[in-house]
């Protein structure tokens, strides 16, 4: 079992995609260990053989829609004409259209990528620092595998067997607190630059709301459909790409032909590399199974201490740690095999654990050396990435005060989905 973590840690060293690096080490391990080689196919098409997995595409599928649709844009007008009028305005409004897109695409990359590009054009074009735009814009994306819906959270309800309407269910209060105390910080700044805002006119706002009424509706009719019982987390997905299509074409007649194809491209892209990173993840889980080494790192967890708060602060300190050097659905697949048996035990809420584990991970994406989401905002916007870098740190702050409060009070997560599914 040396050899497999060894041969993991050296190619990652080496700079070679997680996917790859996972699932080479795997097959060494397999070749060592004298396992069959047909083991390789199976569990890796067990592990994505799944019909909730099917919405993971199609929720990036309706993301990429959406920018292509312009539906980022009315999102991104609405915003600020709604906290425009706040000291730092536009910074703002990037944090609410955040909270709003997460609401349609469930991923932090889309909204990085897509949501992002408007939102850093305008505060730069309005004398806002690059870096702290790119800070912030970063930092908010987070907020989209937080708040409903979720891709994480569909991994996460996959491999832990939990339901993921409860699970999306619990990621709205937290997420609007990760907005909440984003935009306490963003307040700070403003003060201190001098940052603009613009006056606050009831009509204009009202007419953008009217303007993006219809994107609007996308989180209404997804947690409706959850609470009543009409879809399935797959059958919301389909009817968010449906939406966004529709909406995209033919009320703001935005989608070409072209348009269309490339977020298939990009879709499809994004989506094989996703469930191509859970299917080795889940031939490599076999192998720590299999070996016991499972149970022999939970049994390590627990013999520190029994303390339910304890050990979940040093959960926490693990997936940071985790979260800075490895992709979000790699380390889900990976040690919540290993995680779940030490949480069952303890008597800890597995939707509570769910959004803990998930802001984790999203914590990582935006922090240095390697944060998808800082890679992804210096790509479109042509930043350094060091100075990217240093100008994100102190947004990681207020997302690590929410992740302890969530911690430590559960019932900011699971308040609702004992409410509304109980």
């Amino acid at each position: 079992m040396t050899i497999i973590l060894i041969a993991f840690a050296i190619l990652l060293i080496l700079g070679i995609p997680i996917a790859v690096s996972i699932a080479v080490s795997a097959v060494i391990g397999l070749i060592v260990l004298d396992y069959p080689i047909m083991i390789i196919g199976q569990k890796m098409i067990t592990g994505i053989d799944s019909f909730l997995l099917i919405s993971i595409p199609l929720f990036i599928l309706a993301g990429e829609l959406m920018n292509v649709g312009k539906i980022t844009e009315k999102i991104f007008d609405f915003a600020q004409s709604l906290v425009g009028w706040i000291p730092g305005g536009l910074a703002h409004a990037n944090v609410v259209a955040s909270i709003i897109f997460a609401g349609m695409s469930g991923s932090a990359i889309a909204d990085a990528g897509g949501l992002g590009t408007i939102e850093m054009k305008a505060m730069t074009d309005n004398g806002y620092d690059e870096e702290f735009s790119g800070a912030i814009t970063a930092a908010s994306s987070t907020i989209g595998p937080i708040f409903p819906p979720s891709i994480p959270l569909i991994i996460y309800g996959s491999v832990a067997s939990v339901s993921v309407g409860k699970l999306f269910l619990g990621g709205i209060i937290p997420g609007l607190l990760m907005g909440i105390a984003l935009m306490v910080l963003v307040s700070m700044y403003a003060v201190k630059r001098n940052y603009p805002r613009t006056k606050f006119h009831l009509k204009q706002m009202l007419k953008q709301f009217a303007q993006s009424l219809i994107p609007l509706f996308t989180p209404v009719i997804i947690l409706s459909g959850f609470l009543t019982g009409w879809f399935t987390p797959t059958e919301a997905s389909s009817i968010a790409v449906l939406y966004a299509l529709l909406v995209g074409k033919f009320i703001y007649r935005a989608i070409t032909w072209e348009a269309f194809k490339k977020a298939l491209f990009n879709s499809a892209l994004t989506s094989a590399n996703v469930l191509f990173i859970i299917g080795t993840s889940t031939l490599f889980s076999y192998i720590l199974t299999n070996q016991g080494i499972s149970n022999q790192i939970a049994s390590f967890i627990l013999g520190i201490t029994d303390n339910p708060y304890i050990i979940l602060l040093v959960i926490n300190i693990i997936l940071l740690l985790l979260g800075m050097i490895m992709e979000p659905g790699a380390i889900l697949t990976l040690l919540l095999p290993v995680l779940l048996p030490v949480i069952q035990l303890l008597g800890i809420d597995l939707v509570h654990f769910g959004i803990v584990m998930v802001l984790n991970l999203m914590i990582g994406m935006v922090t240095p050396p390697f944060g998808m989401c800082l890679f992804t905002i210096s790509e479109v916007s042509k930043l350094n990435l060091e100075s990217l870098s240093k100008a994100t740190i102190p947004f990681v702050i207020p997302l690590v005060i929410v992740l302890l409060m969530i911690t430590y009070i559960p019932g900011l997560v699971t308040f609702l989905p004992n409410l509304l599914m109980s």
